[in-house]
């Protein structure tokens, strides 16, 4: 067994480029995963990694290892989840990821009820407003806020999610309140954005039709409450899911703007590989999830 923990740590070392990314992705300590390293290398004979004071790179042996060695790992991980079915009780790790507002305001929460019912699953919980790949990050189920994308992923939809344009009444005061979606392009528009971010513009819903409009801004972020703590700052205006800014809309802070004209609602759903329906634990959080989302968006959707 512990040669297979050291195959475990080896392998996330490769794919998240550290020693100590990669044992703290699996719970250990930075000295504890490159010990572990240490101690497969001498097994094995060779070299796995070229180290440097700055980038630990993989050698040609620890390359071909590494090809053999994943299957190795996602076979008995697929064999464990199979045997899970026959007792009964889902055991293991459930790596799951989630854009950071969705994460925070509802998935973190149904963590601890999830867990009480199944105490052999270890969630561990990746928060981020970037786009994720479910391959190389090594996740199970990615809970994604926007358009589905064309993947070999089995996608799930849960809810649909409203989304609003609004600006801090000082802001209007000083710039103007917009009437019609091109005076968008006059103003000072907060994006989300990085590398990849399909939001460089803005669709709205008009009587024609869909209305896409090229914004601009002198600020973006990749982090979506930035964007929201701009806007209430009186920078700019800001979109984002009515969930998120359903507060700020009642306390007055934020004001909505071009209520007949909305951005196009955007989906929340979740996304896994196909090797994983049979994975009973990946299975049954995706049904609790899916059994807490929809009433809850459409709650914190309705608040105003």
């Amino acid at each position: 067994m512990p040669y297979v923990e050291s195959i475990k740590v080896f392998c996330r070392v490769v794919e998240l480029g550290s020693i100590t990314a990669g044992g703290r992705d699996l719970r250990l300590t930075p000295a504890v995963a490159s010990n572990r390293i240490k101690e497969l290398e001498k097994r094995l004979g060779v070299r796995l990694f070229d180290r440097t004071t700055r980038k630990l790179r993989a050698t040609e042996a620890g390359k071909l290892f590494y090809d053999h060695a994943r299957g190795v790992i996602d076979t008995l991980e697929d064999a464990e989840a199979a045997l899970a079915g026959f007792s009964g009780q889902p055991r293991g790790a459930l790596r799951v990821s989630a854009p950071l507002g969705v994460g925070q305001r509802f998935i973190a929460p149904l963590i601890p009820e999830f867990s009480a019912r199944h105490p052999d699953v270890q969630i561990q919980l990746r928060l981020s407003d970037r786009r994720i790949d479910l391959l190389e990050d090594r996740l199970d189920i990615a809970f994604m806020l926007g358009d589905l994308p064309d993947s070999n992923f089995k996608q799930r939809k849960l809810a649909d999610c409203p989304r609003v344009l609004a600006a801090a009444p000082g802001y209007l005061r000083e710039r103007g309140t917009p009437k019609s979606p091109d005076e968008l392009l006059a103003h000072n528009c907060l994006l989300l954005r990085y590398p990849r971010s399909p939001e460089y513009f803005w669709t709205l819903t008009t009587a024609d039709g869909p209305r896409k409009l090229h914004v601009e801004g002198r600020f973006d972020a990749d982090f979506a409450d930035v964007l929201t703590g701009w806007a209430l700052q009186g920078e700019g205006i800001v979109m984002r899911p009515r969930f998120e800014l359903a507060e700020h809309l009642a306390s007055g802070a934020l004001t909505e703007l071009l209520p007949d004209t909305p951005p196009e609602a955007t989906t929340l759903a979740c996304l896994y590989p196909h090797r994983k329906l049979q994975d009973p634990k990946v299975r049954l959080f995706i049904d609790f999830a899916a059994e807490r989302l929809r009433p809850a968006f459409q709650k914190a959707s309705a608040a105003q």
